[in-house]
């Protein structure tokens, strides 16, 4: 029953993403139980434009390492001219990690 309901929950955010996400990169995020992996797809080209995860930036709890990587992710694109993305959340609600990262990225020059 659990699946079902984290099925239908990742159907749901994708398809809102799925409007919006023609003229706009996408930031993907995968957590996991240890770990938290952000990127920034070009959907139209199907490649990675900037790419963070939790494996080089180690800081404190699992929320500070989530606003790291946030931080990381937002310099990165910088560096590759992006400045408007899609916010793809996947399964995960928008709470604790995954909003801690997404501030994080905001702060630090996304827009989305």
């Amino acid at each position: 029953m659990a699946n079902q309901t984290a099925v239908r929950r990742k159907l749901r955010a994708r398809r809102k993403v799925r409007v919006a996400a023609g003229e706009r990169p996408r930031l993907s995020v995968f957590r996991s139980s240890k770990h938290i992996y952000a990127q920034i797809i070009d959907d139209a080209s199907g490649t990675t434009l900037a790419a963070a995860s939790s494996g080089a930036v180690k800081t404190g709890t699992k929320t500070d390492t989530a606003a790291a990587v946030g931080r990381a992710l937002a310099e990165a694109a910088a560096a590759k001219g992006v400045k408007q993305v899609v916010f793809d959340r996947g399964q995960y609600r928008y709470h604790g990690r995954v909003k801690a990262l997404a501030d994080a990225a905001r702060e630090g020059g996304l827009d989305f």
